[in-house]
């Protein structure tokens, strides 16, 4: 029996769990760089020119949007992101969660592509349930997953949930 070519795949599981660190990684060194003002930030981080931006949330608080492209802030505040959470979802999916208080509770959604970040999901003072609603394969039939039915992969956490109310979306992914 020739085991040389079992031995030659690449294992799957690995390589996944690799791209997810690797992902995971590259969200980090963002807000790494976002905290020291941007140094570094060309050097370690890769962001697609036409970034992908959805935002949710009070049309006051494009905080992260503006720490991207440089622009001031029309109020003097500087908002500081301090990542609470950091969960990696499928291989792309890199969700960020953090609060200020009981003022501000955000959740960002990152899309990273070989290394590049694609997309960039912005949830602010927002409750984020992310579900998966790939089409399932049964029997080489494919089948729709009905949303009811599609397994939750996130949803937020928001330490102060209990005090206030939030509004809810969902993310299909």
């Amino acid at each position: 029996m020739d085991t040389s070519s079992e031995y030659a795949k690449p294992n799957i599981n690995m390589l996944f769990e690799q791209e997810k660190r690797y992902n995971k990684a590259t969200v980090s060194a963002l807000y790494k760089a976002l905290a020291n003002n941007g140094h570094k930030m060309e050097e370690e981080v890769m962001i697609a020119s036409d970034l992908e931006w959805w935002f949710h949330g009070p049309q006051d608080c494009h905080y992260m949007m503006k720490m991207l492209t440089g622009e001031k802030s029309c109020n003097g505040k500087q908002f500081k992101f301090e990542p609470r959470i950091i969960e990696v979802v499928g291989a792309e999916c890199v969700i960020v969660e953090g609060w200020e208080g009981v003022e501000a509770y955000w959740v960002h959604v990152w899309i990273v592509k070989e290394g590049v970040i694609t997309q960039f999901r912005e949830y602010f003072n927002t409750w984020l349930i992310v579900k998966d609603v790939k089409p399932q394969i049964q029997g080489g039939l494919i089948k729709a997953t009905k949303l009811s039915k599609s397994p939750i992969l996130w949803q937020s956490n928001p330490r102060d949930l209990a005090k206030r109310s939030l509004p809810g979306i969902m993310l299909a992914i």
